[in-house]
């Protein structure tokens, strides 16, 4: 009877934790760049007793194994502002203190450098990228130019193992995979829009709210039944 608790408290828990992520999914919808995520999750089989060689009753717990991120690209839409920027195809825009970015939806900071809406500066080349001037033109090689001179070029990386990155805010990521620099195709006046599918998060959502309150039930049906044969001995 107590197995039976403890299975129908790892589903209701992997299921919170659907819900979690599917909430965090939706509500970055509409964020430049952001990747969505998923629950990884392993069974196994509950021993009978500890003593080996293991024993199973047939009875399964689920238990969550890790997030994984989506790294699927998100529509390319244009907006017309020159610090939009979108990368066609794979790789990250290069942030310094060793970040990588998809949000594409730059600034010019307090200091003059092009810079993430969080203040994180943009790497080009050469390090941070200065962009003192009136007007400033990114051609689809990332080649940057401000008043048409050259300033440099975007520091575009990707990675064989994305499966290590790990996001931090603002839709960063870090990682202590070494990243490959490569030439990649940019959209000046563009952004990639998130990987976020609303109706189908949605769905899944509900599917989960409603698998949740069943393993609920059969929490609440499990204690009752406990406390029925507890009150039974304790007559007897």
């Amino acid at each position: 009877m107590y197995k039976g608790i403890y299975i129908a408290l790892s589903g209701a828990v992997l299921k919170q934790k659907h819900l979690d992520i599917f909430s965090q999914n939706i509500a970055n919808a509409t964020t430049p760049g952001y990747k969505k995520e998923r629950i990884s999750f392993k069974d196994y089989l509950i021993p009978v007793d500890n003593k080996p060689p293991l024993v199973t009753d047939g009875r399964v717990m689920t238990e969550a194994s890790r997030i994984i991120t989506d790294f699927s690209s998100g529509i390319v839409m244009r907006t017309g502002n020159p610090l939009d920027l979108a990368i066609n195809g794979d790789g990250f825009f290069a942030l310094e203190g060793g970040m990588y970015t998809r949000n594409g939806n730059f600034k010019i900071d307090n200091e003059g450098y092009l810079a993430t809406q969080d203040n994180k500066k943009l790497l080009g080349s050469g390090g941070p990228v200065a962009v003192q001037g009136r007007k400033i033109d990114v051609n689809a090689a990332g080649e940057i130019f401000v008043d048409d001179v050259s300033v440099g070029a975007l520091r575009i990386v990707d990675f064989d193992d994305k499966s290590k990155m790990k996001k931090v805010d603002g839709g960063a990521f870090l990682t202590d995979e070494p990243g490959k620099d490569m030439q990649a195709s940019v959209s000046q006046g563009y952004l990639e829009g998130s990987n976020v599918e609303v109706m189908k998060e949605i769905v899944q959502m509900i599917t989960s709210l409603r698998e949740f309150e069943s393993y609920q039930k059969m929490i609440q049906t499990f204690d009752e039944a406990a406390s029925k044969v507890s009150n039974e001995m304790g007559k007897g």
